[in-house]
């Protein structure tokens, strides 16, 4: 398999891994990329939770078979209970 971080600056490296190599490709939502959803969301100026669906979204659109991310729990929540 295949780590690529930080994950949201190189969703076309993501995406090259997994054509090239043909295997698990995993994404790193890195500590900086965290706290911008968190201080979107403490300024008013973003939702988080649809702000860290879309990324998450994006990570599986550019081929990752997985993402670590500091949101895990949050994710969870969101992916079982909407």
């Amino acid at each position: 398999s295949v780590m690529v971080k930080p994950g949201l600056a190189y969703l076309d490296i993501i995406w090259r891994a997994k054509q090239q190599f043909g295997v698990p490709v995993f994404a790193y939502q890195v500590s900086g990329e965290y706290a911008l959803i968190e201080a979107g969301a403490a300024a008013g100026i973003a939702d988080r939770d649809a702000l860290l669906m879309e990324k998450l979204v994006g990570f599986k659109r550019a081929g990752c078979s997985g993402v670590l991310t500091y949101h895990a729990p949050v994710a969870a929540r969101l992916l079982n209970h909407g």
